[in-house]
């Protein structure tokens, strides 16, 4: 019975989270906190949750990422710039992680959460900013659909160095900072940001998972019940990404990034 909960929780937490870019670690690794002693027999700790998280992510990732490509989604030539710091910054969070004990850390997780969701209400009464960035980019998708944004260098890589770093040191695959940016900064389209939000996520996510499993963060029995689930949501929660409005897909961000922020963080002041 245990192993099918688990399974299913990587379904879900895999179809939202490939749906919004965020990977699944924001459903994934609360519910571990929270359940690991019902499913298991014994506490999970956030390390443990973290780092098993952002190993089953690698797959969430690679599942909506193949999805997104062959929907002619995922701007690969913008994804691989981010990638240049985020790929280092996954590491350092990685490392990161074992020297923050619980309380506080879920407390940090949860006003990261916070500040997501506050962009995200800030985003309804902003418009994208018109900024004649030096590069400019011109991407066409799988529909034929044309879109033209652009982007700082130095911005882009401080954005990219933002994401790795929430992303090893929450095992979130960081989608709830990158893809508001994407859009508000950059003028990328939702669905395309999206899309190359999750590969610059699996990028990510197999460079922090190497220190999480050299740390021993992550627990195998937990990775070999929620990795065939990813596998699946990550698919279908791409399918069902593409079949949504922008509008729909900041919706659904917002209202999870709320519910999961006021949780961790009334969890974070009780253990501290």
């Amino acid at each position: 019975m245990s192993l099918l909960v688990l399974f299913i929780i990587g379904i879900v937490a895999a179809v939202f989270g490939s749906i919004v870019g965020l990977g699944g670690g924001i459903i994934t690794v609360p519910v571990l906190v929270l359940m690991g002693p019902s499913l298991l027999g014994e506490p999970v700790t956030t390390q443990t949750a973290v780092g098993t998280s952002l190993a089953v992510l690698i797959f969430t990732a690679l599942s909506a990422t193949w999805t997104y490509r062959r929907q002619g989604k995922v701007d690969f030539r913008s994804g691989w710039l981010f990638f240049i710091t985020s790929g280092p910054a996954a590491m350092v969070g990685a490392l990161l992680t074992n020297s923050i004990p619980q309380g506080p850390f879920q407390l940090s997780f949860g006003i990261f959460m916070f500040v997501m969701f506050a962009l995200m209400v800030a985003r309804e009464r902003m418009k994208p900013l018109n900024i004649d960035w030096k590069i400019k980019r011109k991407f066409t998708d799988g529909a034929g659909n044309v879109y033209e944004y652009g982007y700082n260098l130095q911005l882009a890589l401080l954005i990219g160095l933002g994401v790795g770093m929430a992303s090893g040191l929450f095992g979130i695959g960081g989608g709830s900072l990158f893809v508001p940016l994407m859009v508000l900064l950059f003028r990328f389209p939702p669905h395309v940001a999206t899309a190359t939000s999750m590969f610059v996520i699996m990028l990510s996510s197999v460079l922090g998972s190497g220190v999480h499993v050299w740390h021993g963060n992550v627990d195998w029995r937990l990775f070999a019940a929620l990795a065939p689930g990813a596998l699946v949501g990550g698919r279908a929660g791409a399918v069902i990404a593409s079949r949504l409005s922008g509008r729909q897909l900041m919706w659904i961000l917002r209202v999870t990034l709320l519910a999961m922020a006021v949780y961790l963080i009334i969890k974070g002041i009780r253990e501290m």
